[in-house]
């Protein structure tokens, strides 16, 4: 997802409004404890962990609350099982969206993400009803700082990546989803930890919504986001810059 995709902006938002780090501490923590128990609690030996734990920096989490979290889904932890859940529905004006959650409990999940669709426009659907409009794949973000355009081009294309699109902000990585581990490791000897490495949705074709449909779009993802249960939301929308900014300000 190049430019400016609907991943970063929503990403932006998230580390731009103090009053919700609380929260995206505990979608981090929760995030780094599953990793934890579903492979070693060693970040060297546990690629989603070491992922994990470089987003939670990038966005300032202190290093107790990371190592608590790693704690907690060690052999001896605590008891919390979690499951990976995801959910497919349309959002205001036709928008398609992909829910991902890490839940202790599936039917409070869904009953809270089902009323958040409905109380602002948009419909849950089944699973299956609207991944077919995106590609999985593995997004790696560095800073533009990290190298120039055409280094960084042919160092990640020697690792494996698939494509590199830079701005004068970012690089953006994309690969293959059983390339991602590779390629980051790659990358990061070369040039350090990157911003973000991590799987994600890629719309296949983008809308771009009207500025009522897109003021609409916004306050279900902030609702969606707002619940401790939902770790990433994503969407086959582009909302120009502009407006953004307009209907964020």
């Amino acid at each position: 997802m190049a430019g400016h995709s609907q991943f970063k902006n929503i990403m932006h938002r998230k580390g731009a409004q103090d009053i919700k780090r609380a929260k995206m501490f505990n979608k981090f923590a929760r995030e780094i404890s599953v990793a934890a128990k579903s492979g070693l609690p060693d970040p060297a030996a546990n690629p989603r962990l070491r992922a994990a734990i470089i987003a939670a920096r990038t966005q300032n989490m202190p290093k107790d609350r990371i190592d608590r979290a790693i704690k907690s889904g060690s052999p001896g932890g605590d008891d919390a099982n979690y499951e990976e859940v995801r959910y497919e529905g349309y959002g205001p004006g036709g928008i398609a969206l992909i829910v991902e959650a890490l839940t202790d409990n599936r039917n409070r999940t869904a009953a809270e993400v089902r009323s958040a669709f409905t109380k602002h426009g948009g419909s849950l659907g089944e699973t299956g009803s609207v991944a077919f409009m995106f590609s999985r794949i593995g997004l790696i973000v560095y800073p533009a700082k990290a190298a120039g355009a055409e280094a960084m081009f042919e160092a990640a294309l020697e690792a494996g990546a698939e494509n590199v699109e830079s701005t004068d902000d970012v690089h953006e990585i994309t690969t293959a989803v059983e390339d991602l581990s590779t390629v980051r490791d790659a990358l990061e000897e070369k040039f350090g930890p990157a911003d973000s490495s991590a799987l994600t949705w890629k719309p296949v074709n983008t809308v771009a919504p009207d500025e009522e449909t897109a003021a609409s779009l916004l306050k279900l993802i902030d609702v969606l986001d707002d619940n401790d249960d939902v770790q990433t939301v994503s969407g086959n929308f582009e909302i120009a810059d502009e407006l953004l900014e307009r209907l964020t300000a």
